[in-house]
């Protein structure tokens, strides 16, 4: 299976932003994120580092302890959720980058 690169940002700490989590995992749409900040930079990179997309500002959505991405074409798409039996099976990256199966 082919290996993808998520790369999350919080944009709006310090002058240039802080990384969050950078975490290498199979090939995916969707990723599950523990404790996201308010505003997310994303970037998904193929196994190869080519971008397969990249979305600046992804905001907060609601008040949960997890946040759903999808790549939807040109577009990362978040949700801020409680979790449930939908999403069993999913990545979930944490703070730093470890990334675990919920």
């Amino acid at each position: 299976m082919a290996l993808q690169t998520w790369e999350l940002w919080y944009p709006e700490a310090g002058a240039t932003g802080l990384p969050f989590a950078r975490a290498r995992i199979d090939a995916t749409q969707t990723v599950l994120v523990h404790a996201a900040p308010p505003t997310l930079a994303v970037w998904v990179r193929d196994e190869s580092d080519h971008v397969i997309v990249r979305d600046a500002q992804v905001a907060k959505t609601a008040d949960s302890p997890i946040t759903r991405l999808t790549v939807q074409g040109d577009q990362v798409i978040r949700e801020d959720i409680w979790p449930g039996a939908d999403d069993l099976g999913l990545v979930v990256v944490l703070p730093g980058g470890e990334a675990g199966i919920q």
